[in-house]
């Protein structure tokens, strides 16, 4: 993926819901409610394990195409626990189902091309960076 990609997330009245987006797309961010939020959105938590559920999915279709192989259904669950304020996600476990025209066998070729090269979890397994470039 060669674009650059910029999301911005902006709180709504005092906060903590916010709304996020990235270019013309939107979601809502927030803390539950028994946390202090208003509990009207994801959490960061959640964004973090959706947004690796959504890149595997996405690599899926992407490779599969690539194949010759027409997926019919792709449902990916994320599960993961931060086990303390301030800590990192613990293990980060995938329950992945795909359904397509092909055999069993070429469904776990492409389910280990994905595993190998999806982005985000390379991004976490690789511990990216994250640096604060601005303060105001």
């Amino acid at each position: 993926m060669s674009d650059a990609i910029r999301v911005e997330l902006h709180t709504v009245g005092a906060g903590p819901t916010a709304l996020g987006s990235a270019g013309p797309y939107t979601l809502v961010a927030d803390r539950p409610k028994e946390a202090g939020g208003g509990g009207l959105g994801f959490n960061g938590g959640q964004l973090l394990y959706l947004s690796i559920a959504a890149c595997i999915s996405n690599d899926l279709y992407r490779e599969a195409e690539t194949r010759g192989i027409t997926l019919t259904r792709v449902a990916v669950t994320v599960d993961g626990n931060f086990p303390s304020r301030g800590s990192p996600s613990g293990p980060i476990a995938m329950d992945i189902e795909v359904d397509g025209d092909e055999l069993a066998a070429n469904l776990e070729a492409l389910l280990d091309e994905v595993d190998r090269i999806a982005e985000i979890p390379n991004s976490i397994r690789n511990a990216t960076p994250v640096t604060i470039r601005t303060r105001a």
